[in-house]
């Protein structure tokens, strides 16, 4: 399964880097492939790197004024030329998403992929990884956006949330129907 992960790019502490290396450990022994921002660094390195050692293939998707950072030796490599085509190709080249913790990139990218599954723009799954309680306040925000009829459909159709990697990889390979 091509899976994307949205992420932060940045040098982060072991409470959010030691989730995300067993994470990505997970996928690469599954024979999974990581579709990431193509970046060699911060926690998007870890994840890239966790993939890599345990048998995963590496779809980086860079951006042109971040392509100076991009992993040479992933499997394959594009360029972008702006962010919405980034989070377009991230998207077309990957079975499922997960997010998991990062900036204002990353939530962008969240909220984006959130947008487009709420307009049946795409059906696939959406994993938002919640490491350290990192997106309690989010989650508590969606689920009032959901009670108080923001949503147009439950946000259980949109988002499933994860406390660890190993709930949301099996949420991904059940609901993707891929292994």
């Amino acid at each position: 399964m091509n899976i994307c992960v949205f992420l932060s790019a940045a040098e982060l502490d072991d409470r959010y880097t030691r989730p995300a290396r067993e994470f990505a450990e997970l996928l690469g022994k599954g024979g999974h492939t990581l579709v990431w921002g193509g970046s060699e660094s911060g926690l998007m390195k870890v994840v890239a790197d966790g993939v890599r050692e345990s048998g995963g293939r590496l779809v980086g998707v860079s951006v042109a004024f971040l392509s100076g950072t991009a992993r040479a030796d992933a499997d394959e490599l594009v360029v972008a030329a702006d962010l919405a085509e980034r989070k377009a190709l991230l998207l077309a080249k990957s079975d499922a998403v997960v997010v998991m913790v990062g900036g204002m990139g990353t939530l962008d990218e969240a909220t984006e992929i959130l947008e487009l599954k709420k307009h049946g723009l795409h059906d696939k799954p959406v994993v938002l990884l919640n490491t350290a309680g990192f997106y309690d306040g989010l989650k508590q925000q969606l689920r009032r956006m959901d009670e108080e009829g923001f949503l147009p459909l439950p946000l259980t159709e949109l988002v499933f949330f994860a406390e660890d990697g190993v709930s949301a990889l099996a949420y991904l390979e059940e609901t993707a129907g891929i292994r």
